[in-house]
């Protein structure tokens, strides 16, 4: 029987797949903490256009609550602190990922991930709230947009789909900060260019992504934050995989089926478990592609991090880490 699409909930993949966080910090920044650590380079009101209509922000925002997945990172690389943040990636301390640590003057309030403390939020009195990449349902926008103006994910994208690119505009748009955002996704996009350059054999080089938790594999297919890296690249998610793409960017894979990750680059990482548990697998090893050393198996936790982020920052991260395991891999 082929593989069918796993039809999860986006809130429960992230939940349960893409390693979440659901912590909150005791200690808040102070009451008249500024959020900005420089002045805005646009002129305010600002108006953003959301898959829940336009939302104005009237004055430069000085109390961010960053929300969303990613958020919080892609705000300080705008250079604006968040008073309150969410760790999707279970980071701790600051609840960034270490190509963000050191930006924050003051720690923010760390607030919970998929059902987050409208009360806690409240108590920081933002005059912005960002949740570009979350659940995305009108219910949460709704209590979230009765504390403060909320900018939420973009018109015609799902929950968990934001992509960096969108999330860097909306967040750059709202905090008055544009050019600056333009010009990180010129650099991001950059990079990008650089690496194909650098490896040529990356082109139309089929690809399959997966991860392996306690519940077993599962490949990624278009549309998720790692498979859409790899493109990037110039690498093709591999039909075999892509064609069972359903509702959900993750298709379950039983041990009887794993020869669907057989492409002539595979890349797994796990998942609360140990990598062991992956290269220990016997017919794990029975893949042609793990045969030949055409297999990686990340096990590093802040390059899965990264490579798992779907942010400006941690996107930058993976290129420069990432990107040589990968073509050293090919190289086999």
């Amino acid at each position: 029987m082929p593989p069918r699409p796993v039809l999860l909930g986006a809130a429960l993949v992230a939940a349960a797949v893409l390693t979440t966080s659901c912590s909150s910090g005791a200690d808040g920044p102070g009451e008249d903490g500024a959020a900005a650590a420089g002045g805005s380079s646009e002129a305010f009101p600002v108006t953003v256009e959301t898959a829940f209509g336009e939302v104005t922000v009237e004055e430069e925002p000085t109390r961010v609550v960053a929300l969303g997945w990613g958020d919080a990172e892609t705000a300080l690389a705008l250079d604006v602190q968040p008073v309150g943040a969410s760790d999707w990636l279970g980071f701790g301390g600051e609840g960034v990922g270490p190509w963000s640590e050191g930006l924050y003057d003051e720690a923010p309030e760390l607030i919970e991930t998929l059902e987050p403390s409208l009360e806690a939020i409240a108590a920081l009195e933002p005059d912005l709230i960002l949740d570009t990449r979350s659940a995305a349902t009108q219910e949460r926008y709704d209590a979230l947009s009765a504390i403060a103006p909320t900018i939420g994910q973009p018109e015609g994208v799902g929950a968990y789909q934001t992509t960096w690119q969108q999330q860097l505009e909306l967040v750059g748009q709202a905090l008055g900060r544009s050019d600056e955002a333009a010009a990180l996704a010129d650099e991001v996009e950059q990079r990008f260019a650089d690496a194909r350059e650098a490896n040529p054999s990356f082109e139309g080089t089929e690809v399959a992504v997966g991860a392996y938790s306690s519940e077993g594999f599962g490949a990624y297919v278009r549309g998720d934050t790692r498979v859409d890296f790899m493109e990037a690249l110039g690498f093709v998610n591999t039909p075999a995989i892509q064609e069972l793409a359903g509702e959900s960017f993750y298709v379950q894979v039983s041990e009887e089926e794993l020869r669907l990750f057989d492409a002539p680059l595979t890349a797994i990482f796990p998942i609360f478990v140990d990598a062991a548990e992956i290269t220990g697998n016997p017919l794990w090893q029975t893949l042609p592609s793990v045969q030949a050393g055409h297999a990686v198996v990340l096990d590093d936790q802040t390059l899965i991090n990264a490579f798992s982020s779907g942010t400006a920052p941690g996107t930058l991260y993976a290129l420069e880490n990432a990107v040589p395991v990968f073509a050293g891999a090919l190289q086999q």
